[in-house]
């Protein structure tokens, strides 16, 4: 006995809508996404110093990034500030009471000595949450 595979009413309209191609998109989409998000965080062209080993990663729900470039220009997130609008920031900070991660991204030809300002600044204002970024190798 042979199948049939002909449909009997040719004009009756579908009632199942096909889903796979719309959840192969979402999926492509979430990839794109995961994948770029952690590039917009780096925003200043800045030369990080080498970390030895892999570290783990930090689970921070708010920070704000405070770059010295290799000029010696401070960044308060993507804007250029001078060291006393930086210190006027870091006191509206003192204010808030749950601050944000500080997190201090230098470039690896600097002198020390601007770093350590800027975490004198900072130890000065008691906020304690400070975090240095490096590339890993």
């Amino acid at each position: 006995m042979a199948r049939k595979f002909h449909r009997k009413n040719r004009l009756s309209a579908l009632t199942e809508i096909n889903v796979t191609p719309l959840i192969d998109l979402a999926f492509a989409l979430l990839i794109i996404f995961m994948i770029t998000t952690p590039l917009l965080e780096q925003t200043i062209e800045v030369n990080l110093p080498v970390e030895g080993a892999k570290a783990q990663p930090e689970e921070r729900a708010d920070f704000q990034s405070i770059s010295i470039d290799k000029a010696g220009d401070y960044y308060w997130g993507e804007n250029q500030v001078s060291i006393v609008e930086l210190g006027d920031l870091l006191d509206t900070l003192v204010m808030d009471a749950d601050p944000p991660v500080l997190s201090i991204r230098a470039d690896s030809t600097l002198p020390y000595q601007k770093v350590i300002t800027v975490v004198d600044m900072i130890k000065q204002r008691k906020l304690s949450k400070i975090s240095l970024d490096t590339k890993v190798e």
